[in-house]
């Protein structure tokens, strides 16, 4: 699907593509960020069609083999096939930071459009909370969760979802509290819409950009959380593949001289994480000159 437009002097003709759309908004760096993710989920969607051996089959006497044909990453301390459990890693590196930005974004976004636009004490009370666990590090609200409920990926997931709601919500709530000045609000208010109307109808698809971008610039970070806190023994818990845990039995190893699963699993977590953070920073970018 192409589509046609004309320059402000009416003399010559851009035909334009997605592609080129694409590129234009995130650039070059942007669009290499894009298709490393894309392959990197599509890997992960994928995983049990296309990792070559079950990642959590031991097999004893294949333990810590290098690279061969059959396994070409090589094996494991419990020969288990490398490339397999890293591919069926990178689904859970990927899924569960992804529901954890779902969730903060969801309730960030809420409490930051009923701040803007109730204001007064319900702002004051709204903003305070979210400065007080603004204050607290993230991974610190995995570990209490952990403390309180156990070591499992969905407590860490939860823990983890209530320290990002501040960064979505403070980022929108600026924003919410410029859109609610705007003469469109007015017009609203002089057509008879109710408040919620106004909110969810003309103000919540005018951040949208600002919660898309931030959302996706926070992504980064949980993965890094999420992995620290496997890492740590805290969120997925042993024989599930994670690149995580991944990093962690791959220290043991390297000091046995088998460096490839540490390796391996650092540098998928890197790509993710600049991935993401690549797009986020373009969309950024694109939101605030929107704006």
């Amino acid at each position: 699907m192409t589509s046609t437009t004309i320059s402000a002097a009416g003399m010559r003709q851009v035909r334009t593509t997605p592609l080129r759309t694409l590129t234009e908004r995130l650039g070059v760096t942007g669009v290499a960020a894009a298709a490393i993710l894309a392959l990197l989920v599509l890997l992960a969607v994928l995983a049990p069609l296309v990792a070559p051996h079950d990642p959590n089959f031991p097999n004893l006497l294949a333990a810590l083999n290098y690279s061969s044909a059959d396994h070409l990453l090589g094996t494991d301390a419990l020969g288990r096939d490398l490339l397999s459990r890293l591919i069926h890693g990178a689904r859970i590196t990927l899924a569960g930071p992804g529901l954890v930005i779902l969730i903060s974004t969801v309730v960030g976004t809420a409490l930051a459009l009923i701040a803007a636009w109730c204001g007064g004490k319900m702002d004051t009370v709204i903003s305070w909370v979210l400065d007080v666990l603004f204050a607290v590090p993230g991974i610190v609200f995995g570990m209490v969760a952990v403390a309180i409920f156990g070591p499992n990926l969905f407590n860490v997931v939860a823990g983890l979802a209530v320290a990002y709601v501040p960064y979505v919500a403070r980022v929108v709530r600026s924003s919410a509290l410029r859109e609610r000045t705007m003469p469109y609000v007015q017009a609203a208010h002089l057509q008879g819409q109710s408040s919620l109307g106004i909110v969810v109808k003309q103000i919540l698809p005018n951040v949208q950009p600002i919660v898309v971008a931030q959302a996706v610039s926070s992504l980064g970070f949980a993965v890094m959380d999420l992995a620290a806190l496997s890492f740590l023994g805290l969120g997925v818990q042993p024989p599930t593949a994670d690149l995580g845990l991944m990093v962690k039995s791959g220290f043991d190893s390297m000091m046995r001289g088998y460096p490839l699963e540490g390796i391996s699993a650092g540098v998928a977590i890197v790509a993710i994480v600049w991935s993401v953070t690549v797009i986020g920073d373009k969309l950024t970018s694109n939101a605030r000159s929107m704006g």
